[in-house]
């Protein structure tokens, strides 16, 4: 039996590999996964709940999505064992690698010492087995009420994957039969392929999108991913194709999504916050066109703006086929779509901070504790700050070069230049 357990554990890993086809030959394959990648019937860990081959909902995860690999590699989400002090997590995925929840930075400015806790660097799920636990700082969510000790990749994503796009782009949770992922744009429903009558893909990123817990999601978001979407991006960025949905028919916007948990980091409930869903208009779009880095705030072009580091949402009105095709046109691993946001595009969470975690505090994209996120060496030459290459202490924050780099996802330093400051100044321009 515990061969027969191991080698389903194995074919279930190897199935893990996404965007084959159009029927999308995943592991998890938009539903529920095969029972046996996840559950043992007689061989669950003492102390394991739901007959888990690992001990707690987030291991089970990682026992696939966490792996020793030294390169970026397909579905992986963190990077086990963790990397030695001075050494970056590896994984380039859009979410962030979990392993940063493992690095500590102590660091000295100005006289006094600061330790900058990994478990900032993201959303502490739980997972025993991986050495992630409970967020030591905030006891729920900020801005919401969802209990740290509760938090498991199970809290965003449904492992069972019960909510199900139809050809209409609506979302339901029965009646129709899951054929594959929705989630890249090689999937059906995407790839110009209209689902069958009867049939349905999974709902993006199998992502909850009612009760799950002790909280209710309004809905799920919309988006199209490129079939390859974990790579370095010292040439390609990965673009995910963020939609909008407006909540309706079981969608809901990605700000909604998130204030399901931080519901005071919506502008609904609070005044004092960056504004979330707005459309950015026709400043906001202009600036983000022409924005290129400190050196040059005007004159770049438009076509090619885009930039992963703060993306957008586009402004969808279509769910059917054809608005599933326009997004996974979009959706890139190779630098084919690169252009900026229309008047009627939208900010979001995900424009400034990563779902998972990230190298920075807050799990944001881009360094926000000083005015720069690039320095510059003797000669004048842009260097990624660090500890190694002289860089002051304020910008390196006890890092490497190599993990401030790995942090940028490997982006040439030249890409910015000498002296960037940080990249709210992508929307704002205010340098």
């Amino acid at each position: 039996m515990k061969v027969v357990k191991f080698s389903l554990v194995i074919m279930a890993t190897a199935l893990l590999t996404i965007g084959l086809s159009s029927m999308a030959y995943a592991f998890h394959s938009g539903n529920a996964a095969e029972c046996g990648g996840c559950h043992s019937m007689h061989s669950a860990p003492a102390g394991g709940s739901f007959l888990l081959i690992k001990a707690d909902p987030s291991s089970a995860c990682l026992n696939c999505h966490a792996q020793p690999d030294t390169a970026p590699s397909s579905y992986h989400v963190m990077t086990y064992p963790v990397p030695a002090a001075g050494s970056a997590p590896v994984e380039r995925n859009p979410g962030g690698d979990f392993a940063w929840l493992l690095k500590n930075y102590t660091f000295t400015v100005r006289g006094t010492t600061t330790t900058e806790s990994g478990s900032s660097h993201g959303h502490n799920v739980i997972s025993n087995d991986y050495g992630i636990t409970v967020d030591p700082d905030n006891a729920t969510s900020p801005g919401g009420n969802y209990p740290s000790t509760m938090l498991s990749c199970g809290s965003c994503h449904d492992a069972h994957g019960r909510y199900r796009r139809l050809a209409d782009g609506s979302i339901v949770t029965s009646g129709a039969t899951v054929r594959g992922s929705g989630s890249y744009n090689n999937s059906i429903g995407n790839n110009g392929t209209a689902i069958p009558q009867g049939q349905a893909v999974g709902a993006y990123r199998i992502l909850q999108g009612g009760k799950a817990g002790p909280v209710t999601f309004p809905g799920v978001p919309v988006a199209v991913a490129p079939s390859t979407y974990n790579q370095t991006e010292a040439t390609n960025q990965v673009r995910v194709a963020y939609g909008f949905s407006g909540d309706s028919s079981g969608r809901t916007s990605w700000g909604r999504w998130c204030a399901t948990c931080h519901a005071k980091m919506h502008n609904d409930n609070r005044t004092n916050v960056h504004p979330i869903d707005e459309t950015l208009g026709s400043t906001i779009a202009t600036i983000y066109g022409e924005y290129v880095n400190s050196g040059k705030t005007v004159g770049g072009s438009s076509s090619t703006s885009y930039l992963s580091l703060v993306p957008f949402f586009e402004n969808t009105t279509d769910f059917t086929v054809t608005g599933y095709t326009t997004l996974a046109s979009h959706a890139s691993n190779t630098n084919a779509y690169l252009t900026g946001p229309g008047t009627g595009d939208r900010v979001a969470c995900l424009s400034c901070h990563r779902a998972h975690a990230s190298g920075f505090p807050e799990m944001l994209r881009w360094s926000m504790e000083g005015e720069f996120i690039t320095y510059a060496d003797a000669n004048g030459n842009a260097i990624w700050p660090g500890i190694d290459n002289g860089a002051p202490a304020q910008f390196a924050r006890g890092r490497t070069s190599a993990e401030t780099k790995a942090a940028y996802y490997d982006r040439d330093v030249n890409v910015f230049g000498p002296y960037q400051r940080v990249l709210c100044n992508k929307c704002h321009a205010q340098e």
